[in-house]
């Protein structure tokens, strides 16, 4: 694989992994769900009425007990989801926060929706007629940027921290954000991913009135299918999924574990609907390409492609016309959302660490719920069972409402 000093420069280490997703909670949870192929979709009582009555929920998530009653109470989901996955991914980083420069350490976490929970609920209090009983934290509760701000005080982190919002490709912008931080010694550490809890009565009515969801009430389980013939939308859930990125000379030197290398970002705007992708996917197909010329890596060196694939007919056509014009047939390909459903924000981040997991022990997860391939795809997608086999070099992607695409590229640590 090509390279020089300029590029191993930009490399960056994946040291730790933090994973909250309908998966499980860990990483090694996470894992052995995805390589199962068995999904996390189910009837959800607090959708009880709706026209899409199903989700993909974290299982056992209590936040009292993993964050204390006094932080959780104060926290609207999508931060609490965040913080745990933080934790972990510096826990398992075997970084000592005692001890690192907390002014070189950064964060970034990739949001869209912020606190919608929060919000209807204090809607609901006000319109009902008692304003004086609307909290006082519904502000810093439902912003967006508060996820990167509190992931920060429960760190005690004191470099940069921001927010990335680029809808359904938020977690790879953060990612891909964190590696520009390091590359350019703005920090040593970055924590970075995505998150996101909208699994909300109004919001899952916005998505299903506007097409996006899958409608099999009868069968929530085999509902999300990416790349089946008869597919027909996604399966909204909730999640947050963090990583620990460091540059690759410095993880060696402290002798940390690394998952996969970062080594290539690209990312391109559609500029062609506010929902829909270009069907030619010619955006896609540019950001893939920055991301491999970003990486020093030819397309035919490239192993595995863990895809968006969310399991809508437009999205999941488009993205397998842009693999192929890019890759031809010859990369293993998998859409992990048939498991978890689609996480939205933090869909990228929590796909990146699938991938690096992927890299490490040699196993592409397959894609759950395909019986059979819509016969317009011509790419390798990975059905059935996980697929055993050398990988050195793997791509994520990610695609998101406004024509956002983003790439990145993992290689073997």
């Amino acid at each position: 694989m090509p390279g020089s000093s300029a590029r191993a420069d930009r490399t960056v280490t994946i040291s730790g992994i933090g994973l909250v997703t309908p998966a499980g909670i860990g990483a090694e949870a996470n894992w052995e769900r995805i390589r199962s192929g068995v999904s996390a979709a189910a009837t959800d009582p607090e959708l009880a009425g709706l026209a899409v009555d199903f989700s993909c929920r974290v299982p056992g998530f209590d936040a009292n007990a993993l964050l204390g009653r006094r932080t959780a109470w104060r926290l609207d989901r999508f931060v609490q989801l965040a913080i745990v996955a933080a934790r972990q991914a510096v826990a398992d980083a075997g970084l000592d926060r005692e001890t690192w420069d907390s002014t070189r350490v950064g964060v970034v976490i990739g949001n869209s929706l912020g606190g919608t929970a929060t919000a209807e609920a204090q809607h609901r209090t006000y319109y009902g007629g008692a304003p004086d009983e609307v909290s006082a934290l519904m502000i810093p509760m439902a912003m967006v940027n508060m996820v990167a701000g509190y992931v920060a005080m429960d760190l005690g982190v004191h470099g940069p921290s921001l927010v990335t919002a680029t809808a359904c490709a938020s977690g790879a912008s953060a990612l891909g954000v964190a590696r520009d931080w390091l590359a350019g010694g703005v920090c040593d550490i970055v924590v970075a991913g995505g998150t996101e809890s909208a699994i909300s009565p109004a919001t899952l009515t916005g998505l299903s009135r506007m097409g996006a969801l899958s409608a099999r009430r009868d069968d929530p389980a085999a509902a999300s299918r990416p790349f089946a013939a008869d597919r027909d939308g996604f399966v909204a859930a909730e999640g947050a999924g963090v990583l620990v990125l460091e540059r690759a000379r410095d993880a060696a030197a402290r002798g940390a574990r690394g998952y996969a290398h970062l080594v290539g970002f690209g990312a391109s705007s559609d500029a062609h609907h506010a929902t829909a992708p270009d069907p030619d996917g010619t955006g896609v197909t540019r950001a893939l390409r920055t991301a491999l010329a970003d990486a020093g890596v030819a397309p035919d060196e490239v192993d595995h492609v863990n895809a968006h694939g969310t399991s809508t007919p437009m999205n999941d056509l488009t993205e397998a016309r842009a693999l192929h014009r890019v890759f031809g047939s010859r990369p293993a390909v998998t859409s992990t959302k048939g498991v978890t459903g689609h996480t939205l924000a933090a869909a990228g981040a929590v796909e990146a660490a699938y991938t690096a997991l992927a890299l490490r022990h040699g196993v592409v997860p397959p894609t759950a719920n395909v019986r059979t391939l819509d016969p317009g795809i011509a790419v390798d997608v990975v059905t059935g069972e996980a697929r055993t086999k050398p990988l050195r070099v793997a791509v994520s992607t990610s695609l998101g409402f406004g024509g956002h695409n983003a790439a990145l590229v993992l290689t073997a640590a």
